[in-house]
């Protein structure tokens, strides 16, 4: 989503992923030169054939793309044997991953690549499928039962993939109650519970650690938006900024109020805490800052999101310090974005960029999620992400992780044909 704006202040695009069958001749070969980058990530000859196999049959033009099907519809392929590698063999992963974001940097990086984070829910029956909780699941809008991953993808001007995943597992899982569920789907006893930001924020610090991937910004909804744990985490990274949702709730002064120090006893001892002097008002709701803004401070953009095509908004931005319980807390962007009825519908995103960013940045940022969701749709429409039938941890993160691998084994293909790109994001001249 770009603003039509002078071509001079061109931001990078993103295209949209595009390729045919007929583009690519020797398919099978290609996988297998694909493949031969993990071989030494399997201890066995075996298990390499079954993650070809596998992926084969994720990528073919089966209905349904459970371990089953795809074990009778591929060569040589063994129901059992299928079942045994993906839910319980043991893949050095991290090693598959390391290499896998390599590849990613190869084909896709740039330095002002865009980290992305998002959910996706994964509709399930009964409750034995590790993490499997009523829950909501933004995939059909309302609480399911269901199990919920954490990813986070990177776009740039070549692409788009995802790069990271985590499964989200309720906290009641980690109760005695669950104890036999957990031994059932060999959950690893160091995995502890952690919120979605937190794993988010886990995510984040491994892909900052490794130092594969550039990117100078990391967008999220409000789940991560608000969250402390995952912002601090982005903060303490120099040169990224965050661009991410918040409620219309969030509180906020449009100037720094002024404080003073109030002492006060506890359990016998004197104590001081930082409160708002007297004179002070109490902060403001982004909500009720954004109604009373003039329409003179309002932009009007012509945005495209998605497959959606062009949408209007209008947009603006102010520099507001925001509030942690009742207190000033930083200076910091606060953007808005309206919908264009008698009526508006406003959304809010809050940002550390720098106080010379202008708000082109910031309307160019706001509709680049469509590329996380992008890469959920592809990957659930035409590679099964959420057809797999698996109930053990492991299980879980074989199968994403091979998704993961097919969906960038096609965009590998289409940059390697040097295909052109239909553009989604740009700037009209």
């Amino acid at each position: 989503m770009l603003p039509e704006l002078r071509s001079d202040e061109a931001m990078l695009s993103i295209p949209k992923f595009d390729i045919q069958r007929d583009d690519i001749k020797g398919f099978i070969s290609e996988l297998r030169a694909f493949h031969e980058v993990f071989s030494d990530c399997f201890a066995r000859s075996e298990l390499r054939e079954h993650f070809f196999r596998y992926m084969v049959g994720q990528l073919g033009q089966l209905e349904r793309k459970s371990i089953e099907p795809i074990a009778l519809a591929v060569e040589d392929g063994r129901v059992r044997a299928m079942q045994r590698f993906v839910s319980e063999a043991v893949w050095d992963d991290d090693r598959i991953l390391n290499k896998y974001r390599s590849l990613v940097n190869e084909d896709l990086g740039d330095e002002n690549g865009v980290l992305i984070f998002d959910e996706s829910g994964f509709v399930k029956k009964g409750e034995d499928s590790i993490g499997v909780s009523k829950q909501y699941c933004g995939n059909v809008g309302k609480v399911e039962n269901c199990q919920v991953g954490v990813f986070a993808a990177y776009a740039s001007p070549h692409g788009y993939a995802l790069v990271g995943k985590r499964l989200y597992i309720p906290e009641k899982w980690f109760g005695d109650a669950y104890s036999d569920r957990r031994r059932k789907c060999e959950l690893p006893e160091e995995v502890q519970f952690r919120t979605k930001p937190q794993l988010a924020a886990e995510m984040f610090n491994t892909l900052c650690t490794e130092g594969q991937i550039p990117f100078r910004y990391v967008l999220a909804d409000s789940i991560y938006g608000e969250n402390p744990d995952f912002i601090e985490a982005v903060e303490q990274r120099t040169g990224v900024s965050y661009f991410v949702s918040v409620q219309a709730d969030t509180l906020c002064w449009l100037t720094t109020p002024i404080t003073c120090e109030k002492t006060y006893r506890y359990k016998g001892k004197i104590k001081k805490k930082t409160v708002l002097h007297s004179a002070e008002k109490k902060p403001f709701s982004v909500a009720s800052i954004a109604r009373s803004i003039h329409d003179f401070f309002w932009y009007r953009r012509k945005v495209s999101e998605g497959a959606k095509g062009p949408i209007e908004y209008e947009f603006t931005k102010r520099r507001v310090v925001l509030s942690r319980n009742g207190n000033p807390h930083k200076t910091i962007w606060l953007i808005i974005r309206r919908t264009l009825e008698s009526n508006p519908v406003y959304t809010y995103f809050l940002s550390n960029a720098p106080l010379s960013t202008r708000l082109k940045t910031f309307v160019w940022l706001s509709g680049l999620r469509w590329a996380i969701e992008q890469s959920f749709e592809e990957t659930k429409d035409d590679l099964g992400m959420d057809h797999y039938e698996v109930r053990k941890f492991r299980g879980w993160h074989h199968h994403i992780l091979t998704c993961m691998l097919a969906h960038f084994f096609l965009w590998h293909l289409k940059i390697r044909l040097g295909k052109k790109s239909t553009v989604y994001y740009s700037i009209a001249a």
